[in-house]
């Protein structure tokens, strides 16, 4: 079955980086469009950022721009998502997803997630 694992997640200062790693099995990975979303409780879930089926596009939402950066390494089936200049606001629980479709395209078009890592950063 498809399993998306993701891992890197713990806490950091304000200011600090993060990397967390989201490696799938179970599916042709270069066929899916990746994305990494991120919810609070209480929340809807927040597409912060989403890489194309060979990593030739990228997509990010104006509260992340300039501090996350995702790629993806096809060979070992796992997409990244390098996050810098970590503030308070950041922290949630992060999420990978695959998608046949498009990025960043609908949350319902993602057919495929992970059980999520929290990232909690203190001020």
């Amino acid at each position: 079955q498809v399993q998306l694992v993701e891992s890197g997640g713990g806490l950091v200062q304000a200011g600090g980086s993060l990397r967390l790693s989201c490696a799938a099995s179970g599916l042709t990975f270069s066929t899916y469009s990746m994305g990494w979303f991120r919810q609070v409780p209480g929340k809807e879930r927040e597409f912060v950022g989403g890489v194309s089926k060979i990593g030739d596009r990228l997509y990010y939402p104006d509260s992340v721009k300039g501090r996350f950066t995702i790629s993806r390494d096809n060979a070992k089936n796992t997409v990244y998502l390098q996050m810098n200049s970590l503030n308070s606001e950041d922290t949630a629980v992060y999420y990978c997803a695959a998608t046949i479709g498009i990025i960043p395209g609908p949350r319902a078009t993602y057919g495929y997630w992970g059980q999520g890592t929290q990232v909690t950063v203190s001020s």
